[in-house]
């Protein structure tokens, strides 16, 4: 079941694409503002993003280009009231797969939506995953830390993938939470460091960085 990020700040808009979304089997996530449109993408965990331009906090194209320089390659349909040629020119150069403007029609929308999918699907997968020295097989789900292969537990693993899939950029507990235990996890646990720790212990303790009162970071 493919997941989609809704980034809108017109709640009426939100619900109405969301119920729709729904009605046809996907899973969706909605968000209101620029800066939680980007903490959520980038953890990796969405197939597509429906995203507006005007938004509190980042606006969408400062999210889209973010998204692309942190490497995020998720499919992005824009979806905003701004109908002029050099916005729509923006946003597509900006790293946006798709641009349709308000006032829309939510079949034409939902096309835009299973094509990206479509296409997106049939991009080369990547099957191992690498920085330096260090390498994870997402289809044995085994790492190897220069000439060691190592056992992870699948909580390591999807935690090594999130880092191997950023590597050079900082994450932080809460993105890292989301990620790899959900955001209904509680906050205030210390989960994320109890398998940092793990990790290190497996694969050395100089694999994952500690950027102290920000996150973690898989040095790049």
């Amino acid at each position: 079941m493919n997941r989609i990020l809704i980034v809108e700040d017109e709640e009426r808009i939100a619900s109405f694409v969301e119920k729709g979304l729904r009605a046809n089997g996907f899973t969706t996530t909605a968000v209101a503002d620029g800066d939680s449109a980007y903490e959520y993408a980038l953890t990796g965990g969405f197939d597509l993003v429906v995203l507006d331009i005007g938004l509190p906090g980042r606006d969408g194209f400062t999210v889209l280009r973010e998204l692309r320089e942190s490497r995020v390659t998720t499919p992005v349909i824009v979806l905003t009231a701004r109908d002029s040629v050099r916005d729509t020119v923006a946003g597509l150069e900006g790293g946006a797969d798709d641009w349709m403007t308000k006032p829309f029609r939510f079949e034409e929308l939902l096309a835009r939506v299973r094509l990206r999918l479509r296409t997106a699907a049939r991009a080369p997968e990547v099957t191992v995953l690498r920085s330096g020295d260090l390498s994870l097989d997402l289809r044995t789900r085994r790492a190897r830390a220069a000439e060691r292969t190592v056992d992870l537990t699948a909580r390591e693993f999807v935690l090594l993938e999130l880092f191997l899939r950023h590597p050079g950029q900082v994450l932080s507990r809460e993105q890292i939470l989301s990620h790899v235990w959900g955001y209904d996890f509680d906050p205030g646990s210390n989960i994320v460091d109890v398998y940092v720790r793990a990790l290190r212990k497996k694969l050395g303790a100089q694999r994952v960085e500690t950027v102290r009162g920000m996150g973690y970071r898989l040095p790049g």
